[in-house]
């Protein structure tokens, strides 16, 4: 049974930092695209930052470029979004997501479609 579990989320004031982390289990973490996605009440998920299953490239959305940073641990079966510098409106619900390794990913990564597996998410708050 596979499952992503996410933790790290909590409040912070504008400004703040906080890391986010997802582990997984039950597939070959080392063979899975990683991404994370986020959800604000009333609004669509998002896509926020992804990372190649060799950890060699690293794709965010424009927003979190340049405070966002993605990484993995395979060792740990672990991936991390260290958030820096945040804003109001980054509060969301995260997530994590793992998609099998495949030749397009570099097309699809922004995509929800790129993705077979989900975590249930961890909340973020960023207060003025």
């Amino acid at each position: 049974q596979v499952q992503l579990v996410e933790s790290g989320g909590g409040a912070v004031q504008a400004g703040g930092s906080l890391k986010l982390s997802c582990v997984a289990s039950g597939l070959a973490f080392g063979r899975q695209n990683m991404g994370w996605f986020r959800q604000a009440p009333g609004t669509e998920r998002n896509f926020v930052g992804a990372i190649s299953w060799r950890g060699g490239r690293t794709y965010y959305t424009p927003s979190a470029k340049g405070r966002f940073t993605i990484s993995r641990d395979n060792d740990k079966n672990t991936v991390y979004l260290q958030m820096d510098n945040l804003r109001w409106e980054d509060t969301a619900a995260y997530y994590c997501a793992a998609g099998a390794a495949r030749s397009d990913f570099n097309g699809y990564y922004y995509t929800s479609a790129a993705y077979d597996y989900w975590g249930q998410g961890t909340p973020v708050t960023v207060t003025h």
